[in-house]
């Protein structure tokens, strides 16, 4: 009688008797064969596979009837188990069968979602804490903000497309006003605690600049108004906005003002009105450029108790104090102090680099005004084009001519650079931390360039300040994004990433037998496995 054969490696084997003689034969796989006769019956048998060879080890019958076939096929499959061989079918109906249960996963796919961003921003979204704030529409706004920012109706044709989410208009326009009324507070109050975890529960420095931004209208009202435009809008209304962030451009807070308010103004208030609201001792540093300083400002920080580090105007101190700089040496990156009697220190340095590009520039300025007044007049258009009072009567043309005299008198001036503070930091030290002001200019720069914050194309108080609420919170994802990126050791940008997020997509299938939905996100390719840590937060990686 036919034995069966192990399916084990293939250097073990058993002894068979057939026909009386013992033969060694080798372990081999072992398979259920369907196979269709003439008659129009199925002969249900076992097969070996060895050396590329199929063979017939023993038959169990055959049968019109599928339930019969299905008897047999598990009569053969069991008996393969009781020599502790595989059970697989006929490799060319094993290839049928393969095919059809691959039509049938595709056939039962509900859906296919391009969603890497939304769950790579979700993940980052509530890493921070925004998830506390008990409203999906603003995670939806947020995450649509970074990953593709458009209009609101855009954006609603954007998350369903993309992430299969309903969201209706008119209910992004009904959270906008709750979002003013009662989350704006909250959001930043996330902002500033997540800030300050990162940095060991302290704020340490604190930037300060401002910018402005347009609507496509000259309309105005209480908060648009016209204004000096850092965009070159001149004719549109505009709002001016304060931002204040931590060292390395992380945002804890802003405010909104009138479009014509002086930014000068605007500081003191803000500083005055966040240390209020988040309860922050005197263990910070305000930072701020020259253009937000006057001698009012700077009083008011000092009667405050605030320390700081500001820009100098050296060249509007008095001429004993003019005289002091420019009699300083002139070594590359050497700084001078002067102490005041206030407590101030003004340092002053010079650098080489700076030098260059003060006599650069003003080459190129010269160059541009020996061309446009060759002629030795200046006309009513150029004063017109030049920002001048248009309402100025010019009875004819005005002589002009360029002063070698004054040329002289600012190349003195050339790389040298003033600050002053009443921190007891070392020169070295302040300079460093004047020059971080550049992350609020990246800050401004990825809001209303990447994140696309104006214009603006709303016309209500509370809906202007909701938007800029949102694009505040995109800010915060899309920098917290950035330091999980480099804590991660990707060696991408936060563009990069994203860009590589849009191409990973969840696929969704249906399960017909209970009921229920089976979804896999996939990482297809190398740069998705790359990025694969950043999916995954629930470690604290503060």
């Amino acid at each position: 009688s036919t034995q069966g054969y192990s399916s084990a490696a293939s250097d073990v084997y058993k002894r068979q008797a057939l026909g009386g003689a013992s033969k060694k034969v080798y372990l081999c796989c072992m398979y259920v064969r369907k196979k269709h006769n003439r008659s129009g019956t199925t002969s249900v048998v076992v097969v070996s596979k060895a050396s590329g060879q199929y063979k017939e080890i023993k038959s169990f019958g055959s049968s019109s009837s599928e339930e019969d076939i299905e008897s047999l096929c598990n009569k053969a499959a069991a008996w393969i188990r009781s020599f502790g061989g595989q059970q697989e079918f006929d490799f060319d109906d094993h290839r049928g069968k393969e095919i059809e249960d691959t039509k049938r996963l595709l056939n039962n796919i509900d859906n296919i979602l391009i969603n890497g961003t939304q769950l790579l921003l979700g993940q980052v979204y509530d890493s921070i804490g925004f998830n506390s704030i008990p409203d999906e529409i603003l995670r939806h706004l947020v995450i649509a903000r970074v990953s593709q920012p458009k209009s609101k109706l855009a954006t609603v044709d954007y998350l369903k497309s993309y992430y299969d989410e309903d969201v209706n208009l008119n209910h992004i326009y009904r959270y906008m006003d709750k979002l003013y009324n009662t989350q704006m507070e909250q959001a930043q109050q996330i902002s500033v605690e997540h800030t300050r975890k990162i940095f060991g529960g302290k704020i340490g420095l604190m930037f300060y600049d401002v910018t402005t931004l347009y609507f496509e209208t000259a309309r105005t009202d209480v908060l648009r108004e016209p204004g000096f435009s850092k965009d070159g809008k001149t004719a549109e209304s505009q709002v001016v906005l304060g931002l204040l962030v931590s060292e390395g451009g992380y945002p804890l807070s802003y405010s909104l003002f009138n479009g014509s308010q002086y930014e000068g103004f605007t500081m003191i208030p803000m500083i005055d009105d966040f240390k209020q609201r988040f309860t922050l001792g005197d263990d910070f540093v305000v930072v701020a450029d020259s253009g937000l300083m006057n001698k009012n400002n700077v009083k008011l920080l000092q009667q405050a108790g605030y320390k700081y580090i500001l820009g100098a105007r050296i060249r509007n101190e008095n001429s004993d104090v003019k005289q002091w700089i420019l009699s300083l040496d002139k070594g590359d990156n050497v700084s001078h102090e002067l102490k005041r009697s206030n407590g101030e220190r003004l340092i002053v340095s010079y650098s080489e680099k700076r030098a260059k590009k003060d006599a650069y520039n003003r080459t190129r300025g010269i160059a541009r005004l020996r061309k446009a007044y060759k002629s030795g007049h200046v006309t009513k258009q150029q004063v017109n084009r030049r920002g001048y009072n248009k309402f100025l009567e010019i009875s004819k043309d005005i002589d002009v001519s360029i002063s070698e005299e004054k040329i002289a008198e600012d190349c003195k001036w050339d790389g040298l650079k003033g600050y002053i503070t009443n921190t007891d930091l070392a020169a070295e030290h302040v300079i460093d931390q004047y020059h971080g002001l550049w992350v609020v200019e990246r800050a401004f720069r990825i809001s209303k360039g990447t994140l696309e914050m104006r214009p603006m194309f709303h016309f209500t108080e509370r809906r202007i300040e909701a938007h800029i609420c949102i694009c505040f919170i995109a800010y915060k994802v899309y920098k917290e994004l950035e330091r999980l990126i480099e804590i991660n050791k990707i060696g991408m940008s936060v563009d990069h990433v994203l860009d590589v997020a849009k191409t990973i997509t969840t696929i969704k299938i249906r399960m017909p037998e209970n009921g229920a939905f089976f979804t896999k996100t996939l990482f297809l390719t190398d740069k998705h496995r790359t990025i694969m840590s950043l999916f995954d937060l629930s470690k604290d990686q503060i």
